[in-house]
């Protein structure tokens, strides 16, 4: 009698693998030229996906010349599917140049 072949463990789906704990404090970098409305709609955009998005924790940054703007949300990221469509979302704002 002949011993079972172990089977190799079920391959996992690399998407699903993070190193993050969740939840947890996740800070996003958003660029963008510095005009009206830029910071209100990122915040906006923020609240969307972290209702206790604490908006007095915004860091603002000016470039070496003024024109744009850098601009640190800290949320509270809950999944990876949530961060996911965060950054899609902002990505895709009409004011976002970058989002890291």
């Amino acid at each position: 009698m002949t011993a079972p072949t172990p089977q190799p463990p079920p391959a996992q789906d690399p998407r699903k693998d993070s190193l993050i704990d969740y939840p947890s404090r996740f800070p996003i970098k958003v660029m963008g030229a510095k005009v009206d409305g830029f910071v209100p709609a990122v915040t906006s955009i923020a609240k969307q996906f972290d209702p206790d998005f604490d908006a007095s924790s915004i860091e603002l940054r000016d470039s070496k010349a003024g024109n744009y703007l850098g601009i640190t949300v800290t949320v509270t990221a809950t999944s990876r599917d949530q961060l996911d469509e965060l950054y899609r979302t902002l990505s895709t704002h009409p004011m976002v140049k970058v989002v890291l």
